[in-house]
């Protein structure tokens, strides 16, 4: 089931949560809504599910071609998981799982055998079969979490739509759900728009990225598109660690990388910690002069704040243990900085 959506727009009073927001989710796809708190991703997945309407005349939802945007979420076929899971408390997993069929209208109710045979089969497709007979409060967060998407699939929804479905798990729960889903949804295979803030969480289990902010889309792409061809400057700096310098305090260090007949760039220079090279100060004279200020060696990346002697400027870098331990690093040590790959907004440059 393809989903699109054309020139949404929806104001809750003064305030405009999405401003003519486009989108096309391809059958069959996992397709994540990334950005800041109040950028209007929620709002749209809950537009998408029928939950919330657009502001009067101005866009339409399309599910595979028909349009829903009148239509009540209850006709609409959705799957919809949220953050804090919504599981009834004095039900058992079963019972959960099975309520979305039970409540059905008598003419298209399930048969009791038919009901039972579909939730232990979603109990075990999702791993928690041993637990169809305990309750929410003796489950751990990523099991309330897979007891909720085993609810969600029970009513054999056309898409399926998850709001912030790991942000109420720990950090370790939360790496391993999101892994646990990408694997589920390459065996179902049905259409899903998740919600979330967490940049590395989209790029790790999404086949499309969607980046919103300020009620708009900056820019839709694959995970690997997205991060090295970022399309604005607020994208570079969502996606991950980046360094915003000044291009003019630059202009004589960059022009060894520019033709003698071409202007140093007149605006920021972006660059992310582990594409900048670290050497020793007396190491050919190339690059920005640098003060390593702080070293943080725990984990598998060394992490150094330095200062830029001509710009006053921080700079964070990374580069790996093996790397500092050659270097023999000491706070205060005067280094420089060969930036391996910048960019600009208009044009491409190397230091």
């Amino acid at each position: 089931m393809s989903i699109e959506a054309h020139g949404i727009r929806k104001k809750f009073g003064a305030y405009t949560a999405l401003d003519g927001v486009d989108l096309n989710v391809p059958q069959g796809k996992l397709v994540a809504l990334l950005g800041p708190s109040g950028s209007g991703k929620t709002t749209l997945l809950r537009i998408i599910a029928g939950l919330e309407f657009p502001d009067p005349g101005s866009g339409r939802v399309l599910f595979h071609g028909e349009d829903v945007t009148d239509v009540p979420a209850g006709k609409r076929r959705v799957g919809f998981v949220f953050q804090h899971y919504a599981l009834f408390k004095h039900m058992s997993v079963f019972e959960n799982v099975a309520f979305g069929l039970r409540v059905r209208k008598r003419s298209h109710r399930p048969t009791n055998a038919s009901i039972a045979e579909r939730a232990h089969r979603l109990l075990e497709l999702v791993q928690l079969d041993g637990l169809a007979g305990r309750y929410p409060s003796q489950l751990s967060g990523g099991e309330r979490q897979r007891v909720a998407l085993a609810r969600a699939l029970a009513v054999e929804p056309k898409v399926l739509l998850l709001d912030e479905p790991f942000g109420a798990l720990d950090a370790r729960v939360r790496k391993d759900l999101r892994r646990w889903l990408r694997r589920f949804h390459d065996e179902i295979q049905l259409t899903t728009i998740f919600v979330t803030h967490d940049q590395e969480e989209a790029l790790e289990i999404a086949d499309e990225v969607v980046i919103m902010n300020k009620a708009h889309v900056e820019q839709v792409g694959t995970p690997q598109q997205v991060y090295d061809k970022p399309a604005s400057p607020f994208v570079y700096q969502f996606l991950g660690n980046v360094n915003v310098l000044r291009a003019p305090a630059l202009a004589g260090s960059l022009r060894r990388g520019l033709r003698p007949d071409e202007p140093a760039p007149d605006g920021q220079i972006f660059v992310r910690p582990h594409d900048i090279e670290v050497t020793p100060h007396d190491a050919g004279g190339s690059g920005l002069s640098a003060i390593v200020r702080h070293i943080h060696a725990a984990g598998p990346q060394a992490r150094l704040l330095v200062e830029q002697v001509q710009t006053r400027e921080h700079v964070e870098v990374e580069i790996s243990r093996s790397e500092l331990t050659d270097l023999n690093l000491r706070v205060n040590d005067l280094i420089r900085l060969r930036l391996r790959q910048t960019h600009s907004f208009d044009e491409d440059y190397a230091i």
